[in-house]
């Protein structure tokens, strides 16, 4: 188990008797636990070890996946709003934004989620970001003129392609067959959608900082994760430049966070969004700073806490808040690839995982809800002694 203080709080941290605060601010556990249901399992580890714990749950999101349960649970009045789009391989599927205090937030992986498509059928060249575009119309439909959409996750690589023709960009059927027909398209107008979104604040919620094009961009980086080879990445970049080069005037291309989620960053810009940070919009929604106060300690985590985590990722934010505030932070993660000096250098007291708790990979997302239960509850024990 990696830990600065084994079978302990960590060193230089006074240590509890009874009742401690604790704020529970996890991000997913990629392919096992939301980010609610990881919360729900450290709140229950924690209280078996000390029944008398006050403990605040924060689920999180980066504005990947998660993205609309978080802005749900966090809101005061939710008002949900179902419908079913077009999923990534143009097949229905069901999807859901939340309106919150007059802004719509939207998950681009509910509709175009690397999570919809089958294993043997991921193919970046086909898929289609078009349901994005459908909830964005939703949105616009119920009068909202702010909308939020988290990016990440996504299995597409059209660079927005979809979304455009969802909301009127021509050629619409061109436009939705995925990222490998853009270059087959002789003109793209764009002018429909960016006049059905004028007067809209359009927000894309990401801490992908990632351009649209080259060795940095949306196909060489992310191409892979969704199926890619080395050859279709190459050709994946090209379609992409090509469909810049038909509506881009102005550099969008280059921007960070163009090529978030597949080029869905790219599109947003392209009808006059802005692209913030996606743990930042979290976080001040959740009121992080001021779960903080008082608090005793704060628990985070999430799948893989590694060396990209130390870079800007959710639990990074959360310790940087935690440490601004003199609270001592711990990561619970699925496995931890960060040494101790690493971590304390994040402003992170004491890193958990659960591969070496359950004692293997296996055991640890065969019951994963399980084991994080009884991680924390191994943790909570050491830091009442």
């Amino acid at each position: 188990m990696h830990s600065r203080t084994p079978g302990g709080p960590p060193s230089g941290v006074g240590r509890q008797t009874g009742g401690v605060r604790i704020v529970i601010a996890p991000d997913k556990f990629a392919g096992t636990l939301t980010a609610l249901e990881a919360a729900r399992a450290v709140a229950e580890g924690w209280r078996g070890a000390d029944p008398g714990a006050d403990t605040r749950l924060l689920p999180l999101s980066d504005g990947g996946p998660g993205f609309v349960e978080v802005m749900t649970t966090a809101s005061a009045e939710p008002v949900t709003r179902a419908l079913t789009v077009r999923g990534p391989l143009g097949e229905p599927v069901e999807a859901a934004w939340v309106e919150a205090g007059g802004t719509a937030y939207i998950e681009s992986a509910q509709a175009c989620g690397l999570h919809l498509v089958p294993a043997n059928r991921r193919d970046p060249g086909v898929t289609t970001s078009h349901g994005v575009g459908e909830l964005i119309a939703d949105a616009l439909g119920h009068g909202l003129r702010r909308v939020v959409v988290g990016l990440g996750g996504s299995a597409t690589n059209d660079g927005g392609a979809g979304l455009l023709a969802a909301l009127g960009a021509e050629p619409a059927e061109g436009l939705r067959r995925g990222g490998a027909a853009l270059p087959a398209l002789d003109r793209v107008d764009t002018a429909a959608a960016r006049e059905r979104l004028a007067g809209v604040s359009l927000v894309a919620a990401t801490d992908v900082d990632n351009p649209l094009l080259g060795p940095e961009g949306a196909s060489a980086v992310f191409g892979p994760q969704k199926g890619a080879d080395e050859e279709q990445v190459r050709r994946l970049d090209a379609a992409l430049a090509a469909f810049a080069d038909r509506t881009d005037p102005g550099g969008l291309r280059e921007r960070p966070g163009s090529g978030a989620a597949g080029g869905l960053g790219y599109a947003l810009l392209l009808l006059g969004g802005e692209v913030v940070s996606g743990i930042s919009t979290v976080l001040d929604a959740v009121d992080l700073d001021g779960h903080l106060d008082g608090a005793d300690v704060v628990v985070t985590g999430e799948g893989s806490f590694d060396g990209q985590s130390l870079r800007g990722k959710l639990p990074y934010g959360v310790a940087q808040a935690a440490r601004a505030r003199g609270v001592p932070c711990l990561v619970l993660a699925g496995r931890v690839q960060v040494d101790a000096a690493e971590a304390a250098a994040a402003g992170i007291a004491g890193t958990y995982a659960l591969v070496d708790s359950a004692g293997s990979v296996e055991a640890a997302m065969a019951d994963s809800a399980g084991e994080l239960r009884r991680l924390a509850r191994s943790v909570a024990e050491g830091w009442r002694r």
